[in-house]
């Protein structure tokens, strides 16, 4: 376990040359982590950067041989290991009445998660002085590959297709950040309502904190059964430079919601973002790590991986031994504290594909 989780850190820190291998070709652009493809490797399915500068640098490579199986190799060396990658879903080939590709409104993340941003726009995105510097929100919007808006019914369609073609495990909705005091968290309720009317499917719900915690047990009660609030970044400074509009809303405030919304969804059932490699020290990470957990929150820490058409399209990403250091530590209080990625109902902490450190937390 240690050399899959040392070689999937490196894979994901250096990303992957992508020698036109068939499967899921994975997404551009687009809210959260992006610019990746899923990779299985020894059972383990994780998403690495294939379409950025990184991953034109690396040394790694996949390539797909006359007798179909894809290989994984460092330097066109010999094969490092013998990978697979996930079909590309069946769902993907439908529309709706109104001829809406469903790959429009939800994608297939990792291996077996649904995914789908409500709002692909943010009050913060166009002024690119208060944006978050890594965010490519709008790009796919852009590029015509997805709607403004998915409406709720869409949404609980496109499900229900998923899980019966496809075996989707659980869906992950998250949302750019409307000018309204809920932060989305009305659009979170009203679309976990209709998919759990039409499908038993967990669904984890990401938003910024609202302004009246009572949209917390709303969201539960709506059919979400784990709630995501990302910090991505913790130390003030970094903060500012990163997060200029988002660094608004304070550390304390912060854990302020993370308390209201543990209370109502459950210790392990609320999970942050950090991402590692955009400024903070791994002390800060690792002590920010400690601290969310004894408020009963998952810190779900992924290395910080460029976007292209983003200010931080050319920021390097963090290297793997400063990766190994936090992951190692990170995942230490995570089990001196029992609170384990596979406990979630359901998200991006459950899925684990975008970081090793479910790996981690396996070993010892």
């Amino acid at each position: 376990m240690a050399d899959l989780a040392r070689l999937v850190t490196e894979l994901q820190v250096q990303g992957v040359v992508d020698g036109a291998v068939a499967g899921n070709q994975g997404r551009r652009g687009g809210a959260g982590p992006s610019d990746h493809r899923a990779l299985t490797i020894e059972g383990t399915t994780v998403m690495v950067p294939v379409y950025n500068a990184l991953s034109r640098q690396s040394p790694y490579s996949i390539d797909q041989g006359a007798d179909g199986q894809v290989r994984l190799a460092a330097d066109a060396g010999a094969p490092l290991a013998r990978v697979e990658t996930p079909a590309e879903p069946r769902f993907y080939g439908l529309t709706t009445a109104e001829g809406i590709p469903y790959r429009s409104i939800a994608l297939m993340h990792g291996k077996s998660v649904l995914a789908t941003t409500l709002l692909q726009t943010c009050i913060r995105f166009r002024d690119r002085s208060q944006s978050c510097q890594f965010c490519a929100i709008e790009q796919s919007l852009e590029a015509g590959r997805t709607l403004v808006r998915k409406t709720p019914e869409q949404v609980a369609e496109v499900a229900e297709a998923a899980v019966r073609l496809d075996g989707i495990s659980q869906l992950v909705m998250t949302t750019g950040t409307p000018n309204s005091e809920d932060r989305g968290a009305r659009l979170m309720a009203e679309t976990a309502a209709a998919v759990k009317a039409r499908v038993a499917i967990p669904i984890q719900g990401q938003c910024e904190p609202p302004e009246d915690p009572i949209w917390y047990r709303r969201m539960k009660e709506a059919g979400i059964d784990s709630l995501g609030m990302h910090l991505e970044v913790v130390e003030e400074e970094v903060r500012r430079r990163i997060l200029p509009g988002k660094s608004e809303l304070t550390l304390e405030r912060y854990e302020q919601a993370f308390a209201e919304a543990v209370a109502v969804f459950g210790r392990g059932q609320v999970s942050t973002y950090l991402l590692a490699g955009l400024g903070d020290s791994a002390a800060s990470l690792i002590a920010c790590s400690g601290r969310l957990i004894e408020i009963g929150v998952y810190p779900f820490v992924v290395p910080f991986v460029p976007i292209a058409g983003t200010p931080l399209a050319d920021h390097p990403a963090p290297s793997t031994a400063f990766m190994i250091e936090v992951y190692t530590e990170v995942a230490k209080l995570l089990k001196a504290s029992n609170m384990r990625s596979d406990q979630m109902a359901a998200g991006c902490a459950k899925c684990g594909a975008c970081s090793a450190l479910s790996l981690f937390e396996q070993e010892g």
